[in-house]
């Protein structure tokens, strides 16, 4: 596993502040654009906090996904535009999460009030994430561990720990909102946040060029099932890399013109 002071050697620049730990996380990988704070022109933007509070918009996304989907395979049934937006949308503090640890060793904010995002088109998936907090945990030797912004905790399972509780405390609000709109159980929807923490560290380390680093860190973050969350860390080898199998299902499989299942879906791969 890394040592903090090897992330050191590895990163080889002194990072005051959030908005430059983002800004590193962001040109670490290519899936999606990472900031601090909302543009000046931020009307297409969507505050997490707000869409929680107000779920009329979670129909408006799922209605935009439903005409881009029927472009491309006819029509969607609701469980696989569900499924696309339960999926995106967790992505949103677990794909920003996952970046600011395995680069910085640092912990955002994800009050969903502290997050926004913004979505592309035709496919309205979040291409852009927002953080709009400037506070985070860190560890001691962090170069901004001093800052009035920062909070200290002594290693990197403290630090795991609270990525874990801060996204776990965001789903929680986000599973409220979302389970009346739609024919998930609540184990689904756990499952569901389970994959967007563990594919997000995956993820991390497979963009930033050291896939095996996000392995460690997956396991450092989920190294047990721990309830909420339905399972551990599900990352295995597959060939000279690694692969996932995914806790929930996103119905892609569902679409009349689709390919079926994914590679990692559940319904393929055994536990």
């Amino acid at each position: 596993m890394r040592t903090t002071a090897s992330l050191r050697l590895v990163t080889g620049t002194r990072r005051d502040d959030l908005a430059e730990s983002v800004a590193h996380a962001s040109s670490q990988q290519v899936r999606t654009s990472l900031r601090v704070g909302l543009p000046e022109i931020s009307d297409d933007w969507v505050n997490c906090g707000r869409l929680l509070s107000d779920t009329a918009g979670f129909a408006t996304w799922r209605a935009a996904l439903a005409e881009w989907l029927y472009e491309q395979y006819g029509d969607a049934p609701e469980r696989t535009t569900a499924g696309y937006v339960m999926t995106w949308y967790l992505g949103v503090p677990g794909y920003l999460a996952a970046l600011l640890f395995h680069h910085e060793r640092r912990v955002p904010s994800l009050r969903p009030e502290h997050l926004a995002f913004h979505t592309a088109r035709p496919r309205p998936h979040p291409d852009s994430i927002a953080a709009l907090d400037d506070r985070f945990v860190c560890l001691p030797d962090d170069p901004a561990a001093r800052s009035r912004e920062a909070t200290v905790v002594p290693d990197e399972q403290a630090l795991a720990a609270v990525l874990r509780g801060r996204f776990t405390a965001h789903a929680a609000r986000f599973i409220e909102a979302f389970a009346p709109t739609v024919r998930f159980g609540r184990h689904t929807l756990w499952a569901a946040a389970t994959d967007a923490l563990d594919d997000s560290m995956l993820l991390a380390g497979r963009y930033g060029g050291d896939e095996g680093a996000g392995v460690l860190d997956a396991e450092l973050l989920l190294p047990a099932r721990l309830g909420p969350l339905t399972s551990g860390s599900t990352i295995r080898p597959s060939g000279t890399g690694w692969t996932r199998r995914r806790e929930s299902c996103c119905f892609h499989y569902l679409l009349a013109q689709g390919k079926g299942a994914c590679s990692t879906c559940p319904r393929l791969l055994p536990k």
